[in-house]
């Protein structure tokens, strides 16, 4: 083998792995150094599906409370039902026990 084919041989190797290591650096900063990452990408989709859930409970919520609300309004035996029960409020003739269990 004459002495030009080695150089030509050991440039084209070189050449190749230059090239497999520019593409192993940009796959490893596409996943995780990018703006636009995988990781990144990975991060956003689990917040989007806790705020949906989040979401989701807080729009049931609303809906009772607006329902308990009208009812309070509308009702005074509800409201004072309600008030006997989250409040332990009382008639002046009345006494209440609150019975906590263990």
């Amino acid at each position: 083998m004459t002495t030009y084919g080695k150089i030509k041989n050991i440039i084209s190797v070189a050449l190749k792995h230059k090239i497999w290591c520019a593409i192993i650096i940009f796959v490893v900063w596409v996943a995780f150094f990018d703006q636009y990452s995988w990781l990144l990408q990975w991060k956003i989709k689990q917040s989007i599906n806790a705020l949906t859930v989040e979401k989701q409970y807080y729009v049931n919520k609303i809906q009772n409370d607006s329902t308990m609300y009208s009812e309070l309004q509308t009702n005074d035996n509800n409201l004072e039902k309600f008030a006997r029960e989250q409040y332990f409020m009382k008639a002046a003739d009345e006494d209440v026990f609150e019975i906590v269990e263990q």
